[in-house]
């Protein structure tokens, strides 16, 4: 298969994965609608009782939980109208792809997570940086078993 062919099809495939990605999340509203300030809440609530934070581990984990949600936002209204579906959309109602539009599309997203990296990168090391050593254990328990003991069932 010739090189641009290769390219040309994996990057289609990248562009589907974080427009579908992107869309899927963003239509998700845990139940709670409204900006999100009460499922960080009841997050920075939950987690704090799993990980017996004391209030300055609370407040840096609200501190996170902001962050995420800003990037969040800002993923989604990267690339003008706000609608990740739409705009993955808009990219097959021609006849052929609009590769021109897939590739802003990527660029736009991807702008997007580098610029707002750095300030989560930040806060997370904030975060975990002030837990003890139970706690950071148990963080990384958590992610070890890919999040499910801290699932409402468990």
């Amino acid at each position: 298969m010739k090189h641009w062919i290769k390219r040309t099809l994996f990057g289609f495939a990248g562009a589907a994965m974080v427009a579908g990605s992107i869309a899927g999340c963003s239509s998700y509203r845990h139940g709670w609608g409204g900006d999100g300030a009460e499922f960080r809440a009841k997050m920075v609530e939950r987690v704090g009782s799993k990980l017996e934070l004391d209030a300055n581990q609370k407040q840096k984990l609200t501190v996170l939980a902001e962050k995420l949600q800003a990037q969040r936002e800002a993923m989604r209204g990267a690339g003008g109208s706000g609608d990740p579906r739409s705009q993955f959309k808009a990219l097959f109602a021609g006849n052929k792809l609009d590769q021109a539009g897939a590739a802003r599309l990527i660029d736009e997203k991807t702008a997007a997570v580098r610029n707002g990296s750095p300030e989560i990168i930040a806060a997370a090391a904030d975060f975990y940086d002030n837990l003890n050593a139970a706690q950071q254990q148990k963080v990384r328990d958590f992610m070890e078993r890919g999040g499910r003991r801290w699932s409402r069932h468990g």
